[in-house]
């Protein structure tokens, strides 16, 4: 589970790539509740019914010539309504100066004001992306995720069967590992898993009777990379002869991950079978779907025709009564 998000902690990480620089201590410890930034809007004119408090709130070029504009009365008025909600933090950009009132009521409701040296647009493009990653779902999985022909393929299944030597093949021939044995999954948005390995293990991989291997010490850096988005989940399961699998690809199994459903493909194992073959197929397959074209759908429309004009043959010498 991660950490709690507190203002400290977001400015210690962010300090450089947003150029902060924190007017006082005042309030750090403070949690940050929400991945949404706003500026304050209506609420400086007397509006506050739909004002979102719980988010941290920026005050750019336009709201502090606002606040200027206003009489040291008004502004000290609408400063302390704006105060008197729990806002995480306050962030002014473009190197301002808050006014004197501001840090006076801010300083009593013990809410942090930050400066940035970054234009208020370039400020939200940059807190944005990184709050948006920090909030992001996220979950650990057992398995081991490789970039096969630009396609993110997890292998999951029982340990020991095999998913790690699978990997391993795949990267000698050419292909990228991104994490083996713990993936830590991240979702991106309602449909994109993110899959990364864990900073102290990254790019190595348990052989066993081998030990660990330093895949980039081995097979060069190009051999891995940091994260992969995850299109298909492929389980590797003992060979069964009473397993039901599916051997047309029209019935689909899919296999839910942070509520995303992703496309699942069930391979048993024997003796013999080639399964990194068997891996680059079912990513080249992927591909071709994505591009429009479904290999199992144009063969079963194939068939469904045959059958549909041998149907047409019959029924016309059945009515042939010459």
């Amino acid at each position: 589970m991660r950490p709690k998000l507190t203002v400290g902690r977001l400015v210690e990480r962010l300090r450089d790539v947003l150029a902060l620089e924190a007017f006082d201590k005042t309030g750090l410890e403070r949690d940050i509740v929400s991945p949404n930034v706003s500026s304050p809007g209506l609420v400086l004119a007397g509006y506050v019914e739909r004002f979102p408090a719980h988010r941290l709130q920026v005050f750019g070029e336009t709201e502090i010539s606002y606040l200027e504009s206003r009489s040291d009365a008004e502004r000290r008025e609408i400063l302390g309504t704006f105060f008197s909600f729990p806002i995480p933090a306050v962030f002014i950009t473009k190197g301002q100066q808050p006014p004197t009132e501001m840090r006076e009521l801010a300083a009593t409701a013990g809410v942090p004001i930050i400066g940035s040296r970054l234009k208020t647009n370039d400020f939200y493009t940059r807190i944005k992306s990184w709050l948006e990653e920090e909030f992001a779902p996220t979950t650990t999985l057992h398995g081991s995720l490789c970039d096969i022909f630009g396609v993110g393929l997890l292998f999951v299944g029982r340990s020991g069967i095999g998913k790690s030597e699978c990997v391993l093949d795949l990267v000698e021939r050419g292909h990228r590992l991104v994490a083996d044995d713990v993936v830590l999954v991240t979702r991106r948005g309602a449909e994109v898993l993110i899959g990364r390995g864990h900073e102290l293990q990254r790019h190595y991989m348990e052989i066993r009777g081998v030990g660990l291997v330093d895949v980039p010490s081995i097979f060069g850096i190009r051999a891995v990379r940091q994260q992969k988005r995850i299109e298909v989940v492929v389980e590797l399961v003992d060979w069964d002869p009473e397993l039901v699998v599916d051997r047309t690809g029209l019935d689909r199994e899919g296999s839910s991950i942070l509520d995303v459903t992703l496309p699942k493909i069930t391979v048993p194992l024997n003796p013999g079978k080639n399964i990194t073959v068997i891996a680059e197929v079912i990513a080249m397959n992927h591909l071709l779907k994505y591009s429009g074209v479904d290999p199992a759908e144009r063969f079963n429309e194939r068939l469904m025709k045959t059958m549909r004009a041998a149907s047409e043959v019959r029924r016309y010498l059945q009515e042939d009564y010459e």
